[in-house]
């Protein structure tokens, strides 16, 4: 899609002008993507930079950390409606000296005194999700040009602390993976052992065996067993299953360690 630059650069003053943010926060939303069993994280690219970053921003005064984020989320990507969990803050103090805003400012031949709120030191809060990444559209705002989905293990080169947020944020998912497959409605509502073995394998990010994952699942009691899938074909049948109304993981260790692994 071709960039409107004087548009663009409207809205960027719009931005800096604006004395309505709360000082030194800002949310950044680490969205994880799952489709044809590969992981990837959905970025952003500014215009005119070959840096990329998460979908994050600033928050207003008068609302909510999680309405900020969920704002934020839609103004980036057009997401809505996206199961959103807050994981980590991220404070340390020279996270953002690669200024990406200076430069990008710089770009658009907008000058702003060198002590205005863009510059100053931010504590951004990170919140993550997992979705099927065929939801997420393109186009471009006033930071950013396009959004594409890069897989977790090959990132591009990213702005600021983006790529220590989504190493974070792949951890959490990891750790918390029973609670956050369960909301993230990657999986049909009944569905076979078979497909969730396939999906933990991709987060995780390794193999197990087929009767050890199922035995360690059951023994979690997010699942309710339900009558058998019968496809028509010669095979054994299959159970299918429905995760339980209410998942919760009180563990801090994943469901599924390496002495299960093929």
């Amino acid at each position: 899609m071709k960039i409107n630059n004087e548009k663009n650069k409207e809205t960027l003053q719009e931005l800096i002008d604006t004395k309505d943010f709360v000082s030194h926060i800002s949310v950044d939303c680490t969205i994880f993507g799952f489709h044809d069993n590969i992981l990837k994280v959905l970025l952003l690219k500014y215009h005119d930079l070959n840096l990329w970053s998460l979908p994050g921003g600033f928050v207003f005064n008068d609302e909510d950390l999680r309405e900020a984020a969920e704002r934020v989320l839609y103004e980036r990507t057009h997401l809505k409606n996206i199961f959103l969990k807050q994981f980590h803050t991220f404070g340390r103090i020279d996270r953002t000296e690669n200024n990406v805003h200076q430069i990008l400012l710089n770009n658009k031949g907008i000058e702003v005194p060198k002590d205005h709120w863009i510059f100053q030191r931010f504590i951004t809060v990170g919140y993550c999700s997992l979705i099927d990444f065929s939801l997420a559209n393109t186009f471009p705002d006033a930071f950013n040009e396009t959004c594409e989905w890069f897989e977790v293990d090959n990132l591009p080169e990213m702005a600021f602390d983006h790529d220590r947020i989504i190493e974070t944020g792949l951890e959490y998912l990891r750790m918390n993976i029973n609670t956050e497959v369960a909301a993230s409605n990657l999986l049909p509502e009944k569905f076979t052992m078979k497909d969730l073995q396939c999906l933990y394998e991709t987060i995780l990010g390794q193999k197990f065996r087929r009767n050890n994952f199922q035995r360690k699942i059951l023994s979690l009691n997010i699942l309710d067993r339900l009558e058998k899938f019968y496809d028509g074909s010669a095979n054994k049948a299959p159970y299918l299953y429905k995760f339980k109304n209410k998942v919760h993981n009180s563990t801090n260790k994943y469901p599924i360690t390496n002495d299960e692994e093929v």
